[in-house]
């Protein structure tokens, strides 16, 4: 079971919106490659707000996560796709019901 997760608020520049979707996208593959991973969604909230919401097992999933490669690249674009640095939650999750 999930326990633990994070949600990342992103707020794309202006014209830059669907460089950000298109970011987002693209980091689906690497998420479905971290075997840490076993949530992961990309969000869009607004024209111009996005998220990216993914929850793991254990503390450990989460920080190799922080520390993997979509991180790695969204800290990268972030100054030329979005408004403001990235908001990062970590938060606890109380209950979830996933596909088996």
């Amino acid at each position: 079971m999930v326990k633990v997760g994070l949600f990342v608020r992103l707020e794309a520049k202006a014209g830059k919106e669907a460089e950000v979707a298109a970011f987002l996208n693209a980091g689906l593959g690497l998420a479905q490659d971290e075997q840490l991973t076993p949530v992961w969604f990309a969000l869009k909230l607004s024209p111009s707000t996005f998220a990216v919401f993914d929850a793991f097992e254990q503390e450990a999933g989460r920080k190799a996560h922080l520390n993997g490669a979509i991180a790695q690249a969204l800290m990268a674009k972030a100054p030329e796709l979005l408004a403001t640095a990235p908001t990062i939650e970590k938060l606890e999750v109380l209950g979830a019901k996933l596909p088996h």
